[in-house]
Parts: C-alpha cells; sequence; structure tokens
C-alpha cells in the first residue's frame, strides 16, 4: 500500500529582487515517479535544492512519512533518505569514478584508514549493475559528460535513498542509456522509492511518470495524473500560451561546401572521418555515448590536435591549431559542458555574450561600453533570456538560460560555421523551438551547422543529412528522407 513520503507546503524562497517559489505545494507517494515539469527559471531546481538542502526555503514546511523536518544541509537530507541527481554535474575531476560515488562515506577497518580495495569493489558493483562498461579506476577527468552523469546516478543510488531526485538524468545519454536508467527506475519504484523527475524530454515522462506537477514562475501552474493528461495540454500549463510545429525545420537551399574533413584521426578517439558541411544545412551527427562525436567536434576546433586528415574551410586546406584560430575563421563551438567550457561563470551575462566579438566594441584599444550593452540586451531579449539584468554574473541562472547564453555569445560573434554540441540540452520545450527558428534563420542567411545531438527526434526533425558515428569511425551517411530512428540505431550500434 503506497504512503506519503513527502509533503511541501507553500514553499517561498526569495532572493534579492527575485521571488524563486511563492508558495509552492508539493507532494510525493512510494513507489511513484512524480514529474516536475516547468520553463527554465520556473523554481524547479530551486524546490528540489531546497529538499535536497542545499539551498534553504524562505518560508513553508517540509514534512518526510508525516514528521515536519527542516532540513539543515546536504549530509542532513542524505540522512533522511533523499538523494539528488543535478542537471549540473558535480563531481571531483581529478578523483576516480569509485572515489566519487562514495565521496565523504568512505568506510575502512577504522582508525581514519580507507579500504580502497572495498570501495572500487562497491563502486564497479554500482556501475555494472546499470551495465555500464566503466571502470571504477578511472579518473572522472578522464570520462565524457554522459559517462560522468552515469556516475552520478550510480552515486545517488548508492545512498539507499528513499525519496530520489533526477534533475535532467538523461540530458547527456543515448537511448541506449535511457533505456537502462528506465529499467532501473522501475526497479525503484517496486522497492517502494519515490521518485522527483525532471526532464524537458516530453516523450520520456508519458513512459515513466505517474503524477505531474507544472511550474510557472515560482508558481503551481496545474497538476495531472499522467493518464488523464496530453503533451499539448503540459505545453501550455508550462508556456501559457500555443506552440508551433515542435521541429520548424525550414531546408533553404544548399550552397557550396564551406566546412569538410578528409580522414581525420586522432588516436584513441576516431579513425578516418570524412564529412561535407555545406552553406545552408544542418548536418546531424548521431552516435552512441563514447562513439567519438565530441571528440571530432573539438579537433575541428582546434581544442585537441589531429593526428593525421586535412580540413577545409571555404575550400581551402587550413590548420586549425586553437580556438582562436578557429574564431578567426569564423567558427563557432557551442560545447556540451556549459558549465566548465562554454561560460565564464563569474562574468555578466553581457561580457560572455559579448566576449568571442570582443573586437568588434573596442576602438583604439578602448572598450565601446555602450554598443556593447546594445548588443548584449538584444541577444537577451531575442532569446527571451531570463535575467534580472545583462549585469547578473552567469552563475546564478538557471541552467537553461546559461545554454541560452552560450548560444547569444556565438550569434554575436557573427560566426558563419557553427559546431551545435547538444544544443538544447536542459532546454524546455518552449526555449527548444526557439531555438530551432534562430537555426533556421541562421542557416537561411547563409550560415552552416554542423549538430551533434543524443536526440533522435530532434536529429531527425532539424538536420537535412546525417552522420552515425560508431566507434569513431563514420558508420553511415542518411539524407533526412532514408533516416528513421531504427536505421540510425542500426548503424550506431553497429549492427
Amino acid at each position: 500500500m503506497k504512503q506519503t513520503l513527502l509533503r511541501m507546503q507553500a514553499i517561498t524562497k526569495i532572493y534579492p529582487g527575485v521571488t524563486a517559489l511563492d508558495r509552492v505545494d508539493f507532494d510525493l507517494e512510494s513507489g511513484e515517479v512524480h514529474v516536475l515539469l516547468g520553463e527554465n527559471g520556473a523554481g524547479k531546481s530551486t524546490l528540489v535544492k531546497i529538499l535536497s538542502g542545499a539551498v534553504r526555503k524562505t518560508s513553508g514546511t517540509i514534512e518526510l512519512s508525516g514528521r515536519t523536518v527542516d532540513i539543515a544541509g546536504p549530509a542532513h537530507a542524505r540522512g533522511l533518505g533523499i538523494g539528488i541527481i543535478y542537471q549540473e554535474l558535480n563531481l571531483v575531476p581529478h578523483l576516480s569514478a569509485g572515489e566519487n560515488i562514495f565521496l565523504g562515506r568512505e568506510q575502512g577497518p577504522g582508525w581514519g584508514v580507507i579500504s580502497q580495495e572495498r570501495l572500487m569493489k562497491e563502486a564497479q558493483n554500482g556501475l555494472d549493475g546499470l551495465d555500464l562498461n566503466l571502470d571504477a579506476r578511472t579518473p572522472v577527468s578522464a570520462l565524457g559528460v554522459a559517462e560522468q552523469q552515469m556516475v552520478e546516478i550510480v552515486r545517488a543510488l548508492s545512498i539507499d535513498a528513499r525519496i530520489l531526485i533526477m534533475d535532467e538524468p538523461t540530458s547527456a545519454l543515448s537511448d541506449v542509456e535511457i533505456d537502462r536508467l528506465f529499467a532501473t527506475l522501475a526497479a525503484l519504484k517496486k522497492r517502494g522509492v519515490g521518485v522527483i523527475y525532471i526532464s524537458h524530454r516530453m516523450e520520456e515522462l508519458f513512459t515513466i511518470g505517474d503524477r505531474v506537477t507544472v511550474l510557472r514562475d515560482g508558481r503551481v501552474a496545474g497538476r495531472r495524473t499522467i493518464a488523464e493528461t496530453s503533451r499539448e495540454d503540459l505545453v501550455r500549463l508550462m508556456v501559457n500560451r500555443e506552440l508551433e510545429e515542435q521541429y520548424p525545420r525550414i531546408r533553404p537551399e544548399r550552397g557550396e561546401p564551406v566546412l569538410e574533413g578528409a580522414g581525420l584521426s586522432r588516436s584513441g578517439s576516431f579513425t578516418d572521418v570524412t564529412f561535407t558541411l555545406h552553406r545552408g544545412e544542418i548536418l546531424g551527427m548521431a552516435g552512441l555515448m563514447g562513439s567519438g562525436r565530441t571528440e571530432i567536434a573539438r579537433a575541428l576546433f582546434g581544442i585537441d590536435r589531429l593526428d593525421s586528415g586535412t580540413v577545409r574551410i571555404h575550400g581551402r586546406e587550413t590548420a586549425v591549431t586553437d580556438p582562436g584560430a578557429a574564431i578567426g575563421y569564423g567558427m563557432g563551438f557551442l560545447t556540451e559542458d556549459r558549465k566548465s567550457q562554454g561560460l565564464v561563470l563569474d562574468l555578466s551575462v553581457r561580457e560572455n555574450i559579448t566576449l568571442p566579438g570582443l573586437k568588434r566594441f573596442t576602438r583604439m584599444g578602448l572598450l565601446r561600453i555602450h554598443g556593447e550593452k546594445e548588443t548584449a540586451q538584444r541577444f537577451i531579449r531575442e532569446l527571451r533570456i531570463r535575467t534580472p539584468g545583462m549585469d547578473r554574473k552567469t552563475l546564478y541562472l538557471s541552467g537553461g538560460n546559461q545554454q541560452k547564453v552560450v548560444l547569444a555569445k556565438w550569434l554575436c560573434s557573427l560566426a558563419d560555421i557553427l559546431i551545435f554540441d547538444e544544443p538544447t540540452r536542459g532546454i524546455d520545450v518552449g526555449s527548444k523551438v526557439e531555438i530551432y527558428q534562430w537555426m533556421n534563420q541562421l542557416t537561411a542567411a547563409g550560415a552552416a551547422i554542423l549538430m551533434i545531438s543524443s536526440e533522435l527526434p530532434e536529429i531527425l526533425g532539424m538536420s537535412d543529412r546525417i552522420i552515425v558515428i560508431h566507434r569513431g569511425r563514420v558508420a553511415a551517411e542518411l539524407s533526412s528522407e532514408e533516416a528513421t530512428q531504427e536505421r540510425i540505431l542500426h548503424y550506431a550500434i553497429g549492427e
């Protein structure tokens, strides 16, 4: 018989100048997945940070199994059986996967001694339990974003939580890894664990959710059981308006080649990769976690060195030796990890937006602050970036709004060859459509986009052509007409 594990009543959180939550009610039963839905900045992450002890509420009450509690901090929350997987990864890079899984909970024979062998064995059991081909002794710094996400999931599961919070847990995972995660969730539900699940991938909610609460502007906009609602109903509650087509791709006439790779190889990452990107085109790149997609993008942008192969930009063979050279050739790179690679979090929204194109706002070595402010304000308005002001530190924005700042940065740079690695990761459904419309505007104006995405509907809906990467090699090239999810997975898995 189900019982109420959690009841949050009239939860309010006020920051200087911003009311993030306004008297929000939320509850969770044992053995259910309760989906928390809303646009970026609606208050979802703030609510779960309060529950996990990372943020103190301004007012309101929290009950766990009928007992009122005041959660003092993250360690207290873990002790109460609350585990969380944040949207932004929270791992220590120089420690191994196993050490991160049990960080702060290490056990040993006594006298302050940690049993490394026991720790690694238990961590490996957790990783193997999700059928992950990942060694617990591997340093986190050597793992990709998707692999780090799986380490976060194993860490949260390892505390034997009664309440598990998942904030965008699948944003960097392929369909195969998502299926494994959902199987784990089904097993947890049978054990009576209650799951609070935040995701912008609407199809997931109808696969695993039992109930849904929608937040808008820090308030509860509506509650539904999954069985009695529809995608259209939820979108309407989230954005308070009707949306256009989910993938509004407008395909302009394809122009001349602007970026070509021939026989590109980098030891341990990818081999003999050949492709052509044309003006006015979106070229999708699909593949499983660890297939080499991001590594190819990093080499094209000059972050990592190629061992062999040639790159041609606008028909001329070019050596892209570093990101500065890439920017000089008119390239932009929206990285998959916005937090550590895409933004300078301590700088303001304005400073991040104008950073790659700063030369345009200087004269005789002096910054023309008025022009910089006008440009930043235009992108804040057009991309609907939710911020109290352009001088707000980017650190304090929600993850989705940080992603919009990264996009604005490359739009501001006037780059016409754009590499988008997971461009809508952590972005709500309304903002996704806005970003897709920007992609249409860019390609209509003659830009070319290489788009890497783990979301197959996004790859299929927005790509003009698709190349599939398997173990660092191009396994197939498909036109938009012949591509299907089944065909892409067939080549991605290597069957």
